[in-house]
């Protein structure tokens, strides 16, 4: 939930900023519009956490259990997940899976230690003058672009098999 979010409000950002750039062609003067990232970090981050508030409220007002650690389905006949050990049998289980990026290690990557994921996109404190994005998923070229728009300078890496 929180780097979908995360990446909806930047990208809203974004899209004002875009139009603050279309505004003369509209007959409106726009000199000396600056934008604050801390502003945004901070507002975008209450707005999360705000969210989140709500959901996990509303889980608990609707009795779910949530379970928190490592599962696998068992060989049960009932509909069972077992989870640190632990068994869980309900007639309907949603397993969120969750993700996290893997770095490569320095050894596999040369300065991969040096880089950031994703995740540490949101953390930034400060709008980087200069990016460089790794990939062509659907969240690197929304960042290239989110970062890009709000005046970094970015560059977006693409590994290719072939030269095309």
């Amino acid at each position: 939930l929180t780097h979908g979010l995360c990446v909806q409000v930047m990208w809203n950002t974004a899209t004002h900023m875009e139009f603050i750039h279309d505004h003369a062609d509209y007959g409106f003067e726009t000199h000396g519009v600056k934008f604050n990232w801390r502003v945004i970090k901070e507002k975008r981050d209450a707005y999360v956490r705000r969210l989140n508030e709500i959901y996990e409220n509303n889980i608990k007002k609707a009795h779910i259990d949530v379970i928190r650690g490592y599962g696998k389905f068992t060989a049960d006949p009932q509909p069972t997940i077992e989870v640190d050990g632990r068994k869980y049998t309900a007639p309907h289980i949603l397993i969120a899976t969750g993700g996290h990026p893997a770095v490569p290690p320095d050894s596999e990557i040369p300065g991969a230690s040096l880089g950031m994921t994703s995740d540490g996109f949101f953390e930034l404190e400060e709008l980087p003058r200069r990016s460089v994005i790794v990939g062509a998923g659907y969240i690197a070229v929304e960042i290239a672009g989110i970062l890009s728009t709000l005046g970094s300078k970015s560059s977006l890496l693409i590994r290719q098999d072939k030269v095309v």
